[in-house]
């Protein structure tokens, strides 16, 4: 059995699968991209758009966190990350969708825009995993890869500002469900659970990830200022996040 991850190690919607594979106990071969220059080989890939993650099992290509998710629990089905009661199993793809579309979208336009103004704490984060010349490149093409994410992402102080509002609003509605039970949905651990933790782990920075978190004192301060105070909100995810990674 060959499995094979197409990811940038920077990706949240990578680490959740990463985390799913390592769930399930499935040996995998992670093959890092560099973000710009990954859009031919994923395009050759799954003959349609350039997006991260896609798994390649024996030959079979899947493409999105969600979907692979989805093709793991069926292929893979033991340890299973979704509930047997249908019920509980509409109430993990609703949680797992309003994570993925909210939170997933919001850290990654409020997180770059403050990180793009460090080209040298960002540079190692998008080249990690890549051969070092990579970071090289970047930095020396930095302005235009600067231009280039922030008009793909639509990013720039408006749209940052919204993203904290969406965050603030989604860390505090996951807060008090923790409050009330262990988990999102159910008495267990699920892919509701994996995919708050793993798109909101860049808030928290764990050992786990493959990249070369910035020291404390070189994240941008607007950052380091509400990550202060927004952390106690944030403890019951990233508890989950360690207890089950």
């Amino acid at each position: 059995m060959a499995v094979k991850l197409y990811q940038f190690c920077i990706s949240h919607y990578s680490e959740k699968v990463r985390w799913a594979l390592d769930y399930k106990d499935i040996k995998y071969q992670p093959v890092n991209l560099l973000p710009g220059q990954h859009s031919r080989t994923i395009k050759k890939l799954t003959r349609a758009g350039s997006s991260v993650p896609v798994l390649d099992h024996d030959g079979q290509i899947i493409q999105g966190s969600s979907e692979i998710l989805d093709y793991l629990d069926k292929t893979f089905p033991e340890p299973a990350l979704m509930p047997e009661d249908p019920a509980l199993q509409e109430q993990v793809r609703s949680w797992e969708t309003k994570l993925d579309e909210l939170a997933g979208a919001a850290i990654r336009t409020w997180v770059y825009h403050y990180f793009l103004q460090r080209p040298k704490v960002v540079v190692p984060l998008l080249a990690a995993g890549t051969p070092f010349y990579n970071r090289i490149l970047l930095s020396l093409a930095f302005s235009r890869v600067d231009e280039i994410m922030r008009n793909w992402m639509k990013i720039n102080q408006k749209t940052a500002d919204a993203a904290q509002e969406t965050l603030e609003q989604l860390i505090t509605e996951l807060a008090e469900v923790y409050e009330q039970q262990p988990y999102l949905v159910g008495d267990r651990f699920t892919r509701a659970d994996l995919t708050a933790a793993a798109l909101l782990a860049p808030l928290f920075q764990p050992e786990q990830y493959p990249v070369p978190w910035p020291r404390p004192a070189k994240i941008p301060k607007p950052v380091q200022a509400w990550l202060a105070d927004w952390r106690p909100k944030l403890e019951p995810v990233v508890q989950v996040y360690h207890k089950h990674r």
